[in-house]
C-alpha cells in the first residue's frame, strides 16, 4: 500500500511540475503579443452569451457535430473524459484505499453503468479517428486529404495513448471485480464486468497484482497524457474553451477589426510608425488572443477542406497559415522571452529564427509565402468551419495591412485599382457621374438625392460601385428599380454623390483608403438623415456593401439599418406587392455569395424570390449555403489576377453544368462577373449551352412581374 502511494504521488508531483512549467511558458509566449482589451470587455459585457456558447460549442460539441461521423466520435471522446474524470478520483482514492468510493455516489449502479458506456464510447471514437485516418492518410491522398500538412505522427501517439487509459481503466477494475474491492454492483458496470470475467481464471492472488499494477498504469498513462498534451498540438484540449470564450460573437465573419496598436484602434492621423503597430509585420504583433488562436488549431484539416484557394491548387492552406506562424512563434519565443542583454547570448538557430521575415518566398526564408497570402478571397469558409473559433481572416488581413502600409509589397494589379478608389472614389476609375447614367435607361423617374431624403421616401438604395458602372451588374440595378417601382415603394439614390464603400481597399489591407472613403461616405449618408432611428432605410444591393455599410461603418460613427434587396423583394412578394405571373420554365440552380450567406447568414430570400416565379424548378448545387463555393472575386480578389492553380469560377461553375441547369441565379454583381466570365469560357469551348446565363433574382422576378404589368396595360387600353 505505502509503496504505490509513493509511486502514485511521485508521478503525479512529476507530471505536474512539466506540465505546469510549460504552461506557464506558454501563458509567458501568449502575454508578448499585443494587449486585446476589446475581447475582454466583451466576455465581461455578455456573460451570459458566453456561458451560452460554452454549453453549445464546447460541451455540445455544435461545430464538430456539423461533420456527423467525425462529429460523433469526437463528441464520444470528449463527453467520455467529462464522466471519466469520475474514474480519476477514484483512482487517487484507490491509492489509499482499496475501498474507496467517492462520497455520496461512489455505489450508485447508474454511475458504474455511465463510466463503462463511456469508455467503450471512448474506444469506439477512437476506432472511428482511426479509420478516417487511414482512408484520408495524406502520404496517399495527397493534397486530396484534409491531413495533408498536419502532423499525423502526434495524432497516431495521442490515439494510442488515449486508447491506453480506457485499456488501464478497465483491466484494473476488472481486476477490482476479482478481488471483491469494486464499489458499484458488477453487472451494471458491464466491460468491467467482462474484462473481470476473462481475468476470472487467474486467481485473487494474481488479479490483487494485477488490480495494483494497472492502477499505476492508468494514473502513468493519465498523467503521461497530461504532460504530452502540453507539448503537442493537442493543447487545444485545454485552450479550446478559453478560445471559444474570447473569439468573436457571433463569429469571426462579417466586419474585419479596426487596426489597433498597443490596444487601441489606431488613429491615422496621430499614429508613429517608429512606435505604433501596423498590422502583423512580427509575429509579436499579433495580440494575445492571435496567439492564442496558434496554439488552439487542432490540425484537423476542416478549413483546408473547404478553402476554395486551396481546392484549386493555390499555395494558401487556412491551415498551414497557422501552423507556420505556430512553429515560428515557439522557435521564436527564447528571443520573445528573453531581455536584451539575453538575446546578445542567445544560439544561432534562435537568432536566425528571429530574424526571418513574417511574409517572404522561400528564398527569403519567409515564414508565410506571398502566394498564399493573396490567394485568400476572405470566403469564411475556414472561420465557419473551425471548431475551435480560429479568426484565420482576421491574421491574413492583419498580414495583408503591414505589407500594404508598410512595406509597399503587394500584387502589382492591384495598384490601379487603389489608385482609382482614391482619384475616383471607383475601381475602375470611371467619372463620378457615370454613377447616373443606368437611371436614363428606365421609363420612371428615379430620385437622385441632393440633401436630405425627403420624408416620404423610405429607402436609400445604394447602388454600388459595380451596380452603377459594370454592364452586367447594371442589369440587376435597374430590374431592382423596376421592381421597387411597380411596388410602389418610395426610393431615392445618391448618385454621383456616391462613392465606394472601401471593401476592396480594406480586404487588400490598405486600411488608410478605406477609412478615407468610408468616412466621406459616412458623413454623405449622415446627411442624408438615413441614420439609425430616423425610420429610413439603406437597400445594398452588392453583398460587398451590404457588409461593409451594416457592420463595418459603426466602427467608424455610422450606424444605419441597411437590407439587402433580396430581403426586401422576397417581403414585397410576400405581402402581395409583387405578383410573379408569367411562368418561367427553366431550371434554376442558386449561386450563394460569400458575403450574403456565410458571412451575414442570408440564404432564405433569394430563394423564396426563386420558388415564388412560377415554372421554376430550383435545384441546389451540393456546396451551398453554409457549405456553398466562392466565386473567387472577394478579397480584392476581383482585381488581381489568378496565376497558379485552377481558376476558382470555373471550378464553381463546374459544379453548376452538372445539374445542366437553364440559369445560374445569384444576388451579388461580383458573382454575376466571375460566374459570367466562366459560363463565356465554357460555352467558346463547347462546354455549355448557349442559351445559359447567369442573373440576379431580381433580373428573374422582374421577367415574371412585367408581363403582369403589360397586361394590366392592355387590358386598361
Amino acid at each position: 500500500m505505502v509503496l504505490r502511494i509513493i509511486v502514485g504521488l511521485v508521478l503525479t508531483v512529476a507530471a505536474f511540475a512539466i506540465a505546469g512549467r510549460r504552461a506557464w511558458w506558454l501563458r509567458r509566449l501568449a502575454f508578448s503579443g499585443q494587449p486585446a482589451p476589446e475581447r475582454v470587455a466583451a466576455v465581461r459585457t455578455h456573460p451570459g452569451r458566453d456561458v451560452e456558447t460554452q454549453l453549445t460549442e464546447v460541451v455540445g460539441q455544435r461545430k464538430l457535430l456539423q461533420w456527423s461521423v467525425p462529429g460523433a466520435a469526437h463528441a464520444a471522446t470528449f463527453w467520455g473524459f467529462i464522466v471519466l474524470l469520475l474514474t480519476i478520483i477514484e483512482a487517487y482514492g484507490d491509492l489509499f484505499s482499496r475501498t474507496f468510493a467517492i462520497p455520496g455516489i461512489g455505489h450508485w449502479a447508474a454511475i458504474g453503468f455511465l463510466e463503462d458506456l463511456f469508455s467503450v464510447g471512448v474506444l469506439c471514437g477512437l476506432v472511428t479517428f482511426a479509420v478516417i485516418r487511414l482512408r484520408s492518410d495524406p502520404h496517399k491522398e495527397g493534397r486530396q486529404s484534409r491531413f495533408f500538412g498536419s502532423h499525423t505522427g502526434a495524432a497516431w501517439i495521442v490515439l494510442g495513448m488515449i486508447a491506453l487509459v480506457i485499456i488501464t481503466l478497465l483491466l484494473y477494475r476488472g481486476a477490482q471485480q476479482n478481488t471483491g474491492v469494486f464499489p458499484y454492483p458488477h453487472a451494471w458496470a458491464f466491460a468491467s464486468w467482462l474484462v473481470g470475467k476473462a481475468l476470472h481464471p487467474l486467481g485473487y492472488g494474481v488479479n490483487s497484482v494485477l488490480e495494483v499494477v494497472f492502477l499505476l498504469a492508468q494514473l502513468g498513462v493519465v498523467l503521461a497524457f497530461l504532460v504530452f498534451v502540453t507539448y503537442s498540438k493537442h493543447l487545444h484540449i485545454f485552450l479550446a474553451p478559453v478560445n471559444i470564450m474570447f473569439s468573436r460573437r457571433p463569429n469571426g465573419l462579417g466586419p474585419l477589426e479596426p487596426m489597433r496598436s498597443n490596444g487601441k484602434v489606431l488613429d491615422f492621423e496621430e499614429a508613429d510608425p517608429d512606435t505604433d503597430v501596423f498590422g502583423i509585420g512580427k509575429i509579436e504583433d499579433m495580440t494575445w488572443k492571435g496567439l492564442l488562436d496558434l496554439g488552439t488549431c487542432t490540425e484537423c484539416g476542416r478549413c483546408q477542406d473547404k478553402c476554395p484557394a486551396w481546392a484549386t491548387d493555390k499555395p494558401l492552406s487556412p491551415k498551414q497559415i497557422i501552423l507556420d506562424l505556430r512553429d515560428h512563434a515557439f522557435a521564436k519565443a527564447p528571443y520573445l522571452l528573453a531581455t536584451e542583454e539575453e538575446r546578445e547570448h542567445l544560439p544561432a538557430d534562435v537568432l536566425a529564427e528571429a530574424g526571418r521575415p513574417l511574409v517572404g518566398t522561400l528564398e527569403e526564408n519567409g515564414v508565410i509565402d506571398p502566394e498564399a497570402l493573396w490567394a485568400c478571397t476572405n470566403c469564411g469558409a475556414c472561420v465557419n468551419e473551425c471548431p475551435v473559433d480560429i479568426e484565420h481572416i482576421d491574421h491574413i488581413n492583419g498580414m495583408r495591412r503591414n505589407q500594404v502600409l508598410v512595406e509597399s509589397a503587394f500584387p502589382t494589379e492591384a495598384t490601379g485599382m487603389l489608385n482609382n478608389l482614391e482619384r475616383r472614389g471607383n475601381p475602375w476609375g470611371m467619372a463620378e457621374d457615370r454613377r447616373a447614367d443606368w437611371i436614363t435607361e428606365l421609363d420612371f423617374e428615379v430620385p437622385v438625392l441632393d440633401g436630405r431624403i425627403p420624408d416620404d421616401v423610405e429607402y436609400l438604395y445604394w447602388v454600388g460601385c459595380a451596380g452603377a458602372l459594370e454592364d452586367r451588374a447594371k442589369k440587376a440595378t435597374k430590374a431592382i428599380a423596376e421592381l421597387l417601382h411597380v411596388a410602389g415603394v418610395k426610393f431615392a439614390v445618391l448618385g454621383p454623390a456616391e462613392a465606394c464603400t472601401g471593401d476592396p481597399a480594406r480586404r487588400l489591407g490598405n486600411e488608410f483608403v478605406f477609412q478615407m472613403l468610408a468616412t466621406q461616405n459616412v458623413e454623405t449618408l449622415n446627411e442624408a438623415g438615413v441614420g439609425a432611428g430616423t425610420g429610413k432605410k439603406v437597400i445594398a444591393s452588392c453583398p460587398h456593401c451590404f457588409n461593409t455599410i451594416s457592420r463595418e461603418y459603426p466602427q467608424l460613427g455610422g450606424d444605419y439599418e441597411v437590407i439587402h434587396h433580396t430581403q426586401l423583394l422576397a417581403k414585397l412578394v410576400e405581402d402581395g406587392k409583387l405578383t410573379p405571373v408569367n411562368p418561367i420554365d427553366e431550371k434554376i440552380t442558386y449561386h450563394d455569395p460569400c458575403f450574403l450567406g456565410r458571412h451575414n447568414q442570408i440564404y432564405t430570400p433569394p430563394r423564396q424570390i426563386i420558388d415564388a416565379v412560377p415554372g421554376t424548378r430550383a435545384e441546389e448545387m451540393h456546396r451551398c449555403k453554409g457549405n456553398g463555393f466562392c466565386c473567387g472575386a472577394g478579397g480584392a480578389r476581383m482585381w488581381l489576377e489568378e496565376r497558379t492553380g485552377t481558376r476558382i469560377n470555373n471550378n464553381r461553375i463546374d459544379e453548376a453544368l452538372a445539374l445542366n441547369p437553364d440559369t445560374v441565379s445569384t444576388a451579388c454583381p461580383y458573382c454575376m462577373v466571375m460566374l459570367g466570365d466562366a459560363v463565356n469560357a465554357k460555352k467558346a469551348s463547347g462546354e455549355a449551352k448557349e442559351s445559359l446565363e447567369v442573373i440576379d433574382v431580381a433580373q428573374l422576378l422582374v421577367r415574371s412581374v412585367r408581363l403582369r404589368k403589360e397586361r394590366e396595360e392592355e387590358t386598361k387600353a
